[in-house]
């Protein structure tokens, strides 16, 4: 018997449901299809699920009983199938997101590619065709934690931290991406720059990326970056995924 998943209360109205002690790639699409999965019972009482790297997490409205009656529904719901083996959810996207690598832009590739065991070059042929999900959002608004590269990109974190980074950057550490939605201070090495923008308030969808979505970071030059540099979709395109 496996001690995964696990079901514990949040408070007195949330369930976190943990598939995993650490971040797997089985473990990230169990919790993005079981919380599909959950928002398809439409139980009148749940008002709000979420998921961060290897977990979902259920909010529901506080009655007697509630977290005692909201563990068995989840519980049954959890013996259904293989979470670890099922489907990625449905309306999920994938980006082609542009990317210059290196330059002053982007000045810790070199390092990077080092800690990784890659020259410059190849790195960049790597990262601009490996397909990554966006396994969780988080940090600040919009902003996508996103995996898994191959094994050997499996670089810790800087000692010390980069000062700042600016919005659009992509950041690298233990096998992940992230494109910085605010200029921020990072751990993480910086080897891109991007130009899109993850969090766009006023327009009709401020949050382009989703969890389950999947981007691609193909390389362009320094000159083509400047033509799209003012466009918050940063020149990416989106197409659906079945």
């Amino acid at each position: 018997m496996t001690d995964w998943p696990r079901i514990r209360s949040v408070g007195l109205s949330g369930l976190l449901i943990t598939f995993a002690e650490k971040m797997s790639e089985p473990a990230n699409r169990a919790a993005l299809a079981f919380r599909a999965a959950v928002e398809a019972q439409d139980w009148p009482e749940v008002t709000e699920t979420s998921t961060s790297l290897v977990s979902t997490f259920v909010q529901f409205e506080v009655s007697q009983d509630a977290i005692a009656k909201m563990t068995d529904r989840l519980r049954a719901l959890l013996q259904t199938r293989d979470w670890f083996a099922e489907a990625l959810p449905a309306g999920r996207s994938l980006w082609h997101v542009p990317t210059v690598y290196g330059t002053d832009l982007a000045p810790q590739l070199e390092e990077a590619a080092e800690a990784a065991g890659l020259d410059p070059d190849a790195a960049i042929a790597e990262l601009s065709q490996s397909r990554v999900r966006v396994l969780t959002i988080g940090f600040a608004p919009g902003q996508p934690y996103m995996g898994e590269l191959a094994e050997h990109w499996d670089i810790p974190r800087q000692q010390g931290l980069t000062k700042s980074v600016p919005p659009g950057a992509l950041v690298v550490a233990i096998r992940q991406l992230i494109i910085f939605t605010n200029a921020s201070p990072t751990g993480w090495r910086h080897i891109g720059q991007t130009a899109f923008r993850t969090f766009r308030p006023g327009s009709e969808m401020p949050f382009p990326l989703s969890p389950g979505d999947e981007l691609i970071f193909p390389s362009i030059t320094r000159q083509e970056f400047e033509r799209i540099a003012d466009d918050p979709t940063g020149g990416a395109e989106q197409e659906a995924l079945t």
